[in-house]
């Protein structure tokens, strides 16, 4: 028997008022895979992200995780399930300190020991951050804000973790070191990564499949040789 994927988008189609924004956009993810979503500005990435969440509803199409359809679950119930998001722009709390924005993270975890082991692995993964504990989120550089929303993600150990853009606006050795995290946490953590980026070839380097979305559409789905020889690498749009 063929094993279940993670999460299916099938067919989706999702419109602001009377503008389409994706049309007929499939992707699947298998559990335990890293896999990129790549395009430009405006192709529709970031509302496949929400589309995802469910923070865009879907006009046609379905979105299955873990075999079940949630095309139709609010956004806090596809978070319970184990769906994170983890964005720089939009995944810490500015005017509260770290430690403040880790344990908002671990809302669920209502045993104090358990959230101590938590907090002492996320410090263990991110020593930066443990040097920066009482300090404002607003107040970090670009790098440890998004390491900070980074670990807010995933101290409740997700089944999913998208990440929307790690790498957007950070200096090439922060990117580096993103990078260097994004592949511990898949290949250690063994944590399911959808890498929403456009820097294609940091995003390839450390995922085994990707997607090219361009106006709403893919545009291309294969493993990633395939597409690190892709035609559609050489467009200008990318």
């Amino acid at each position: 028997m063929e094993a279940m994927n993670l999460l299916d988008v099938n067919g989706l189609f999702t419109s602001y008022g009377r503008i389409p924004m994706l049309m007929n956009v499939s992707v699947a993810l298998s559990e335990g895979c890293a896999c990129c979503v790549l395009g430009a500005n405006g192709a529709g990435k970031s509302t496949l992200v929400k589309a995802i969440l469910g923070m865009v509803k879907a006009d046609q199409g379905s979105i299955f995780y873990k075999g079940q359809d949630i095309t139709a679950w609010p956004t806090n119930k596809r978070i319970a399930a184990g769906i994170q998001v983890a964005s720089a722009a939009t995944g810490t709390f500015t005017k509260m300190s770290v430690e403040t924005n880790l344990k908002l993270g671990a809302y669920n975890i209502n045993d104090p020991k358990l959230l101590a082991e938590r907090l002492e692995e996320i410090y263990a993964s991110f020593p930066v951050l443990k040097q920066r504990l009482n300090q404002k989120a607003g107040t970090l550089s670009g790098g440890e804000r998004t390491m900070l929303a980074i670990a807010r993600a995933v101290i409740n150990k997700p089944s999913l973790l998208i990440m929307d853009e790690p790498s957007l606006g950070l200096a090439p050795i922060v990117v580096d070191e993103v990078f260097r995290i994004v592949r511990r946490l898949n290949q250690n953590e063994k944590i399911t990564i959808m890498l929403v980026e456009q820097n294609a070839k940091k995003a390839l380097a450390v995922s085994h499949a990707g997607y090219i979305i361009q106006k709403g559409q893919i545009i291309f789905s294969g493993d990633t040789e395939t597409l690190k020889n892709s035609e559609f690498l050489e467009n200008p749009v990318m």
